[in-house]
């Protein structure tokens, strides 16, 4: 059993698609954050099509083999809850669980919110759900948002190293718990240098198949989204910002983004299950920002023992 790849022609983008198993039991869509693509879900793809189930992981547009849009400047989120349902379209699915990370889970979220006939239930993995926008504003100046956000800051930073190189910093900063920030006077890519390791489970092979397509598109589309567009305009939300489908999230405790304001009280205190009434919560320890790449066992039975227990219905 081996992961296919295959483009679809959505919204006048042809769209990567990374592909293996069959709908026996079900579809499953894995949906990638910053600066990751399809391939972060490599271990959940091959475990859930072993479990009976099709699993499909877009890269978003902007990202991995997908296309890039001419002008980063015009992104918009919605145009990632549109390239969704045009996935979900273009392969007749009428109905899936959705699995997401980072800012991946955003517009799952939303797409659960507004196509819940066409949603199973969703997993997310260390982004919890508040209809209220979580806020930066307290955090210091050199909070890597915050610098990203800036046009031209980050690419200036990024383009003292080659591409290898700023991913592997990113990749070891954000595995850490605490939240990168930068000391005045210095650049996020200072936080880490050549002689700092990369996490025990994440490979230079690993590393090499994501700078080796950054290197291709570069960073501009993808410091767009999530982190220089960062709400959702125009789109006909719901009035009721309640998530009626099943919504499991998987939560590492040692994931920098837990201690950012708002998350771990949105977890801990009982405001996300205010907006999700069907919500279940594990939580990993030791779990860093890419729990699904850290430890892909638990997570893989997480998300299986999960989706078997909301069998499909049309």
């Amino acid at each position: 059993m081996e992961i296919e790849h295959k483009y679809l022609s959505v919204n006048g983008l042809n769209l990567h698609i990374a592909q293996i198993g069959k709908d026996t039991l079900g579809i499953v869509v894995f949906l990638h954050g910053f600066p990751e693509i399809w391939y972060s879900w490599r271990y959940q793809m091959v475990a859930v099509a072993k479990a009976g189930y099709m699993a499909i992981a877009p890269d978003w547009r902007g990202y991995g083999l997908s296309d890039q849009p001419q002008d980063p400047r015009n992104a918009l989120r919605e145009h990632l809850i549109s390239d969704l349902l045009g996935i979900f379209d273009a392969l007749s699915i009428p109905k899936a669980f959705l699995v997401a990370k980072d800012f991946g889970a955003y517009p799952a979220y939303l797409f659960a919110l507004q196509y819940p006939d066409r949603t199973c239930g969703m997993v997310s993995i260390g982004m919890p759900y508040s209809p209220i926008p979580f806020s930066i504003d307290q955090l210091p100046e050199g909070f890597y948002i915050k610098r990203w956000q800036e046009p031209g800051r980050a690419e200036a930073d990024f383009g003292r190293y080659d591409v290898k190189r700023v991913v592997r910093t990113i990749y070891i900063l954000f595995s850490r718990s605490d939240i990168p920030i930068a000391p005045e006077g210095k650049e996020i890519m200072d936080l880490a240098d050549l002689s700092t390791p990369l996490p025990e489970w994440f490979t230079e092979e690993d590393l090499s198949v994501y700078a080796s397509l950054y290197e291709k598109k570069g960073f501009t589309y993808p410091l767009q989204i999530p982190y220089r567009v960062r709400g959702i305009k125009g789109i006909n939300q719901p009035l009721d910002p309640t998530i009626r489908v099943p919504v499991l999230l998987i939560q590492g405790e040692r994931d920098y983004v837990y201690k950012l304001p708002g998350r771990c009280e949105a977890v801990k205190e009982g405001i996300m299950k205010n907006y999700v009434p069907d919500l279940d919560i594990t939580f990993i320890p030791e779990g860093c920002h890419f729990a699904q790449e850290q430890f892909p066992d638990q997570v893989n039975q997480l998300i299986i023992s999960f989706i078997r227990g909301h069998p499909l219905t049309v």
